[in-house]
């Protein structure tokens, strides 16, 4: 059933390949967006401005005007491509102005904004090596981080086993299982068991109570846009009764929450 795998994983998709596609627009359309910041503006200066200060400007220095980074101009080129689209308009740019995309983009945006916005400029493959360095380098669990995959198979295999059987649950299985393997060890089983509802407990976790988890909430968007997010919706709104798009415009704000809408996509 090939054709059913592929219709499911593009039905998945929320961030898709623009038809279409020209790099040199969108990059010229970025540079544009960023190209104000600090750049004298006296043609658009009212007459009164215009007229020349008494006081000289002192050597190395001119008077200018701020006129600001164009974000939703960003927001729509990024968000609406693809990784790979991402990376040919990174290539335009450099060509086109002599600039690198992404150290212009940490330039001129801040904060969790910048964050989202730079982590869609990584390829997946180092972004994903880059996000594990960083968890590495963070506090560590006190437990074993080892996970053998085969036997985190088997312990998912074997509690979906002792929880069906016919009469009663298999108690000794769970606890066997639960009490002797490692807490990484026990996510991996987790997520063998339902891969879409442990992405949507770690995207509703990201969110709920005090404060936001912006570096798990950033992580698992941006990194499931191009693979199953729609499908991670569904169980999303199964399992809390409420839309991904609907807690992101709860707990977030300003072009942050607008870039996280457009990578998340419609509701379900």
């Amino acid at each position: 059933m090939a054709w059913w795998k592929a219709w499911v994983e593009q039905e998945g998709i929320t961030v898709k390949s623009s038809s279409h596609f020209n790099p040199d627009p969108d990059a010229e359309t970025l540079y544009k967006a960023m190209k104000g910041i600090g750049e004298w503006a006296s043609a658009a200066l009212p007459p009164l401005l215009k007229t020349p200060s008494p006081q000289p400007w002192k050597r190395g220095h001119s008077p200018c005007i701020f006129t600001g980074t164009n974000e939703q101009a960003i927001i729509d080129v990024l968000t609406r491509r693809s990784n790979t689209q991402r990376q040919q308009i990174a290539k335009s740019f450099k060509a086109q102005f002599g600039k690198d995309l992404t150290e212009t983009l940490k330039s001129e945006l801040s904060g969790k904004f910048e964050r989202l916005i730079v982590a869609l400029m990584y390829p997946p493959y180092r972004y994903e090596a880059k996000e594990l360095h960083d968890a590495m380098k963070g506090s560590r669990d006190d437990v074993s981080g080892f996970v053998d995959p085969g036997l985190a198979l088997q312990d998912a295999q074997d509690l979906h086993a002792a929880g069906e059987k016919i009469r009663g649950t298999d108690e000794m299985k769970f606890i066997t299982i639960l009490c002797t393997r490692s807490a990484t060890h026990l996510l991996r089983v987790k997520c063998t068991r339902n891969l879409h509802s442990y992405f949507a407990e770690r995207l509703y976790y990201a969110m709920k109570g005090a404060g936001t988890r912006d570096g798990t909430l950033i992580r698992n968007i941006v990194s499931r846009s191009e693979i199953d997010l729609n499908l991670i919706k569904c169980h999303f709104k199964k399992m809390y009764g409420k839309t991904l798009s609907s807690m992101i415009m709860e707990d977030t704000s300003g072009d942050y929450k607008n870039a996280l809408l457009n990578l998340v996509g419609s509701d379900p």
